[in-house]
């Protein structure tokens, strides 16, 4: 038996799942699991599309990492050997800044005080990562996005921004990098010239910020 895990925004995990189970009922069960290019090749063709479908590349993702866990363990030896051998010791990871129980969505929690909105909430849950070893935080504080609203930030959502960064890198001191996430719709110039003209800690390159904040594109 092998694992995989699937990213798929699109649709419930439950029907990722049949999916899933559908894509490899097609195109993986009875075969060589070593067979990984005709698997992915065939999958990637299917309906005659010859398209990287998001929906079937997350499906085969997941299917293709418990092919190499299924080869793994018969060969007894990590995959990573397997794929060029070991180079690094450890990798850095980052988390974002997620509530401690109920939903995650931020939508679902609209109208309360939460690690959303709530500058002092966001530093102690980044604070509580930074103690468990992840080095960089990450959050969306100009959010939530949609596809209604528009590329240039809101003066309301670059002051909360602006307290936002600033409580989290005064909690975390220097232990952790702050990444703060667009997820595309905020256009690159608004980004790197509304901050600065609110919030002077809040410039694109970091290096000239007390806050010290990293915009991933």
């Amino acid at each position: 038996m092998g694992y995989g895990e699937a990213y798929n925004a699109t649709f419930d995990p439950d029907l990722t799942a049949r999916l899933i189970e559908d894509c490899a009922a097609r195109y993986l069960v009875g075969r060589d699991p070593h067979d990984i290019e005709s698997f992915f090749r065939n999958a990637y063709s299917s309906g005659f599309t010859q398209r990287p479908d998001v929906t079937m590349m997350g499906c085969v993702s997941a299917l293709e990492m418990a092919c190499w866990d299924i080869i793994g363990k018969e060969a007894g030896q990590p995959v990573y050997n397997l794929l060029g051998g070991r180079v690094h010791e450890a990798l850095r990871t980052y988390t974002y800044l997620y509530p401690k129980s109920g939903s995650v969505v931020p939508a679902d929690l609209a109208g309360t005080r939460n690690v959303y909105n709530d500058p002092d909430m966001a530093a102690a849950t980044a604070l509580e990562y930074v103690a468990e070893g992840f080095n960089a935080v990450k959050f969306d504080p100009a959010g939530p996005y949609t596809i209604y609203d528009g590329h240039q930030p809101r003066l309301v959502d670059i002051d909360l921004s602006a307290a936002m960064v600033k409580a989290v890198r005064e909690a975390v001191g220097t232990r952790a990098d702050i990444l703060f996430g667009t997820h595309g719709p905020v256009h690159r110039h608004p980004a790197r010239c509304a901050w600065p003209v609110r919030s002077s800690p809040m410039t694109r390159s970091g290096s000239r910020s007390p806050c010290r904040l990293i915009c991933p594109r």
